[in-house]
């Protein structure tokens, strides 16, 4: 083995490592949907038909796997949504509890519960349409009646598949008792009001996103090694967000830290056989959740979410897909 193999093999080692220390609460606020996937060869184009393979019904919604990632890490998570009144409203609270998720503030209410329509190509890229369904009622007098719960998890994720009222609430609840918030800018909205941005602490989002949201180009030559990420600091400064993770697909991810002596930090890609990055991105949030929750710094749980989003790109499905420390690090070794 090389000298950088070395390196390479000792600093995966210390990264998982961490999952035999993530110790805390946290809390997530927002959407569980049932996923109603087909697999295909290559994804269709507009208006047209293609042939895929049988539907599988699996639970999903960008809150719920968040919450699921975290429980199956070991650390403790509460889940706050709604599911409606149909059976796919049992699916998702069965599989969140067996993943040793607090579904016990879920309300149930009246309809059907949220669902997304996905469809995933042969090289486990995807299209996802979300109908929100139950999780439309969660509204600002629920979040407050779990105001006590929230508060006494320290750790908040949000994303925004639930009214931005009551996201913005929520945000305003942890982050008034001292907690820390990380927001979610999925499903992509291009300007964040400014009193959820002020009551967040950090911000994840994808390169996409991130050059949208600040009017950038991105690289033609897709090289991020050189990008100017000084001015992407200052830009996401200027709508409140002092830190935040930039995810980069393949090629990692990029914490930015306004306040810190080490602005930019760089994080590796992990590279896996990949068969479905359906959930992958929720894998990863709720790595750092799980990683803020435990007192780790904001690099070193993005490091370790790079390691566990790209174990759940080996599996199909969102929270199916979802890895215990246990299994990870046994991948991994």
């Amino acid at each position: 083995m090389t000298t950088d193999g070395k390196v390479t093999a000792m600093a995966t080692y210390d990264t998982l490592a961490d999952l035999d220390r993530l110790d805390g609460t946290i809390a997530v606020v927002g959407s569980m949907n049932a996923d109603y996937t087909v697999t295909t060869e290559r994804l269709p184009g507009p208006g047209e038909t293609v042939n895929g393979g049988p539907l599988r019904i699996l639970p999903g919604g960008k809150s719920g796997n968040q919450a699921a990632a975290a429980a199956r890490l070991g650390v403790e998570s509460r889940l706050f949504g709604a599911v409606g009144s149909d059976a796919n409203a049992d699916l998702l609270l069965g599989k969140l509890n067996e993943a040793g998720v607090n579904t016990s503030q879920v309300m149930h209410a009246p309809g059907p519960s949220g669902t997304t329509v996905i469809t995933v190509d042969a090289h486990g890229e995807n299209t996802i349409v979300y109908s929100p369904g139950s999780n439309a009622r969660v509204d600002t007098e629920y979040v407050h009646a779990a105001r006590t719960a929230i508060e006494a998890s320290g750790t908040l994720g949000l994303c925004l598949e639930s009214p931005i009222d009551a996201v913005t609430a929520a945000a305003r609840i942890c982050h008034d008792f001292a907690g820390r918030v990380l927001l979610n800018n999925s499903p992509f909205i291009p300007v964040i009001p400014r009193a959820l941005a002020e009551a967040c602490d950090v911000l994840l989002v994808n390169e996409h996103e991130m050059a949208a949201m600040l009017d950038l180009d991105e690289p033609q030559d897709d090289d991020w090694s050189t990008y100017d990420w000084a001015r992407v600091i200052a830009g996401l400064h200027a709508l409140g967000f002092d830190q935040a993770i930039v995810t980069l697909g393949a090629d990692g991810s990029v914490v930015l830290d306004a306040r810190s002596d080490t602005p930019v930090s760089v994080i590796n890609p992990v590279h896996v056989d990949v068969v479905d990055t359906t959930g992958c991105g929720d894998a990863y949030m709720g790595t750092v959740l799980a990683g803020l929750a435990s007192g780790f710094a904001l690099d070193r749980s993005a490091r370790l979410a790079s390691y566990v989003s790209a174990y759940a790109a080996t599996g199909r499905g969102a929270q199916a897909s979802y890895g215990t420390a246990e299994q990870i690090r046994a991948y991994f070794a």
